[in-house]
């Protein structure tokens, strides 16, 4: 099921707090965001003339008491990656779990982990919330000590192709393109099937296709996301915005990633977390 169909299936009543929060958000965000694109482009933007550059690229994970995932997927994914020149930042959003003791048994200087000390109130807690807005205090705590010239994205629980970054990278420069992302191959109740984006206007693919500049970076997720009447979830919301404040973006008809269900899980996304609340199992983003 496509994401649009599982987020219009879970309805809640918008109540008057949502909506003042989401329309100043919203104005916000169309008042600062292309100016700052427009301040970024200048200050920054020569810098990215050279096709052929090697440049450092930034990687990010945020993940919570996913240890054993983490190393599984997403890490042996980041690691095995044909393109050598990135910083792995490993952001744990206050994890509990083994997954500092698993990091730090990584022997690649490449990886920087860090671990937020607290995790408190920021939402009400049910399976469709944690869906749309958890990852997104650490996704923006990564996106503040990144160093590279590009920034991607990968959850614990995805898996890229070995040349993901360096086909994304080559994408992007050869286009002039600010913001690239690609197809990706999902599965849900044992049926693989291309997420291509082929039908959406503007074309971009998930968030684990991901490479941009990292003088975008002050595009920052959004914790009132879930308050929406639309666009709900975290990455759609910040991509919208992109999008909008006039970023230019290019769409690479290749599969990079791939997205399968968690151990003991039969699908993916809001899907699995509705599933899991029925059997209840909670679940955290």
């Amino acid at each position: 099921m496509p994401m649009t169909q599982q987020v219009e299936r879970v309805k809640r009543r918008r109540t008057l707090a949502d909506k003042i929060i989401t329309g100043l958000n919203t104005a916000r965000y169309r008042a600062t965001e292309p100016l700052m694109l427009a301040r970024a482009r200048a200050r920054f933007e020569h810098l990215y003339r050279d096709p052929d550059e090697y440049p450092l690229i930034s990687v990010y994970v945020p993940t919570y008491n996913r240890g054993e995932i983490l190393m599984e997927r997403a890490v042996k994914s980041v690691l095995a990656q044909s393109y050598p020149n990135f910083e792995f930042i490993i952001l744990g959003d206050c994890c509990t779990d083994n997954t500092a003791e698993l990091v730090f048994g990584i022997k690649d200087p490449r990886v920087i982990f860090y671990n937020i000390p607290t995790r408190g109130y920021r939402y009400p807690p049910t399976p469709e919330n944690n869906w749309f807005a958890g990852p997104v205090v650490a996704a923006n705590e990564a996106l503040g000590r990144v160093r590279g010239k590009w920034i991607a994205r990968i959850d614990d629980d995805d898996l890229w192709t070995p040349d993901h970054l360096e086909v994304l990278l080559r994408f992007a420069q050869e286009g002039n393109y600010e913001f690239a992302s690609a197809s990706y191959e999902a599965e849900r109740h044992g049926k693989r099937y291309i997420v291509d984006a082929r039908e959406d206007n503007p074309r971009i693919g998930g968030t684990q296709t991901w490479l941009y500049r990292s003088y975008l970076s002050f595009f920052k997720y959004n914790i009132h996301c879930w308050r929406k009447s639309w666009n709900k979830v975290n990455d759609t919301d910040i991509q919208h915005r992109i999008y909008e404040a006039g970023v230019r973006m290019g769409y690479l008809d290749r599969v990079v990633a791939t997205i399968i269900p968690r151990p003991g899980e039969k699908t993916i996304g809001l899907e699995a977390y509705l599933t899991a609340e029925k059997e209840g199992i909670r679940v955290h983003a």
